[in-house]
């Protein structure tokens, strides 16, 4: 199978199954992005990622990972919130998809009430709790 294939399992939602076909027939989506969207569909609700654990996982740069991130068009389906900085920290910003966004700042406040809907918790000074996810699936 393509690594652009869709790659469904017996356990994954309807909604996870259209996502994953959308990404793999996107027909102006890099191959990279593509890699890089699949990958990220493996981070469940109330978990959360680094830039640099995605990109190693995908043998790319942390900076490639927040360019498809800030380019993410099929947010929040494809969660790009659920990428965070180094450590858990909470300093790196959010457009919900909106790749023209001006207010950062509010972007962060909008992806830690995002994640705090999906049960992650953080510290006063912005950072994630838990452990940083890194089994993400084969892409």
């Amino acid at each position: 199978m393509s690594s652009t294939q869709p790659q469904t399992t017996a356990t994954a939602s309807p909604n996870q199954t259209r996502i994953t076909k959308k990404i793999a027939t996107h027909p102006t989506l890099p191959l990279h992005r593509r890699k890089i969207y699949l990958a990220l569909l493996s981070v469940p609700p109330g978990r959360w990622t680094t830039y640099a654990a995605l990109a190693k996982h995908l043998g790319t740069s942390p900076r490639a990972i927040g360019a498809a991130m800030r380019l993410n068009p099929f947010a929040p389906q494809v969660p790009c919130h659920r990428v965070l900085g180094g450590g858990g920290k909470l300093l790196v910003g959010y457009s919900g998809g909106d790749s023209g966004a001006k207010n950062a700042k509010a972007g962060v406040g909008m992806k830690r009430r995002m994640l705090e809907e999906e049960g992650v918790e953080f510290t006063g000074e912005g950072v994630a709790q838990g452990a940083c996810f890194e089994g993400f699936g084969v892409v």
